[in-house]
């Protein structure tokens, strides 16, 4: 197939929606498909085998290093050119809902996935008043699709909440071979502990940036004697946390990838999250893989990614008292820890991506015939 995708987060960004598209264009084009990503900010010019062409954009003064995208002459001749098979609209609130009302005006069939509850941010930032038009305005544009995929299973109930139809689920994925109990390293445990190794470790890794609620973590690690916290990851909010959480035994190693950001993962006793606005928590994932327990927000999609009491323990939000307790829980185990970290990993080696891509492939084809189901026969002229 031959796919456009719109969508306003992309390379060189990190996060969990970008992680996504990544590996999901890695395996799309290993299955023969070929992708358009149309997109804002600084993205390289390909990504593997698929062309990037970049809209010219914006900057949300309350979120600087996320841009908005603009629809431009340049884009909508790219693809033209392209002739797609199918649209692909991520997050269609701004630049993605471009992409929606571009593949309407063109006749084509439309598929869009909701990665994102933007109204439960806009409280964050002060945006409070937007909510319910923002909540009208999401329907509006995935209801454009002919299918919307959400990423979790909570997600699919907020999204149906909101109004949107012919929602389904999207199936996780982690890379089971990169993320590995096998990669704990010494030199990285010295690294995160600030030369402490044989104290406790935990972690948190993720976008620094004021939803992700990381200074959560300050109340805990101060009732927490002899142990450590690594906070791994860059954003608009890290000079902030790294004033808050001065004279803490906390370490902020900035933006790991690949073997070091998994060497961080194997290298923890357990990883704590506790954001309360994710639609799904691709890090927890990525820490089960690594076989280490995650105590994590009940909220969003975390209780998607976290089995609690299995895979790791679930804690409401906000609550300090809760979250230490459940840090305590671990750290004071290691036979529960080693017990969780074993069945987070066995559970993390059934979510390939292949079989998550396969679903979104076969999405996209859902998505052609009912397209293809709902057009009007031409009219014809009166004889």
């Amino acid at each position: 197939m031959r796919i456009a995708l719109y969508t306003d987060v992309f390379v060189p960004n990190v996060d969990g929606v970008v992680t996504r598209l990544t590996r999901t264009l890695d395996e799309l084009g290993d299955l023969g498909h070929e992708v358009l990503v149309l997109t804002p900010g600084h993205p390289p010019e390909h990504w593997g085998p698929h062309r990037v062409v970049r809209a010219p954009s914006v900057a949300f003064p309350w979120y600087r290093d996320v841009r908005g995208g603009l629809p431009s002459p340049r884009v909508e001749r790219a693809v033209s050119a392209f002739r797609p098979d199918v649209v692909h609209a991520v997050n269609p609130v701004w630049f993605g809902a471009w992409g929606a009302l571009s593949a309407r005006a063109r006749g084509l069939p439309l598929l869009a996935s909701f990665h994102t509850d933007v109204p439960q941010y806009l409280g964050v930032f002060g945006l409070g008043a937007l909510r319910r038009p923002v909540e009208r305005w999401i329907r509006t544009t995935h209801n454009l699709a002919e299918v919307t995929l959400c990423t979790s299973g909570p997600m699919v109930e907020r999204a149906a909440a909101l109004g949107v139809r012919d929602v389904a689920l999207w199936p996780k994925g982690v890379d089971t071979e990169l993320f590995h109990p096998a990669k704990a390293s010494p030199a990285m445990r010295r690294r995160l502990t600030d030369g402490h190794p044989g104290e406790h470790l935990v972690l948190s890794v993720g976008r620094l940036s004021k939803e992700k609620s990381v200074e959560a973590l300050l109340e805990p690690l101060r009732r927490l004697p002899g142990t450590r916290l690594a906070v791994v990851g860059d954003g608009p909010h890290r000079a902030e946390l790294e004033r808050r959480f001065a004279g803490t035994p906390t370490v902020f190693p900035g933006r790991l990838a690949g073997e070091e950001l998994a060497a961080a993962y194997a290298s923890a006793d357990v990883f704590a999250f506790p954001s309360s606005t994710e639609t799904l928590g691709l890090v927890a994932l990525e820490s089960l893989a690594s076989g280490v327990p995650v105590v994590g927000a009940r909220a969003g999609g975390i209780p998607f990614a976290v089995h609690d009491g299995r895979t790791g323990l679930l804690v409401p939000p906000g609550d300090a008292d809760a979250l230490t307790h459940g840090l305590v829980r671990l750290l004071d185990d290691a036979g529960l820890r080693a017990r969780m970290g074993a069945a987070g990993r066995a559970e993390a080696e059934g979510l390939g991506w292949r079989a998550a891509t396969e679903f979104l492939v076969a999405s996209y084809h859902e998505a052609v015939d009912r397209h293809r189901s709902r057009r009007k026969p031409p009219r014809h002229p009166a004889a």
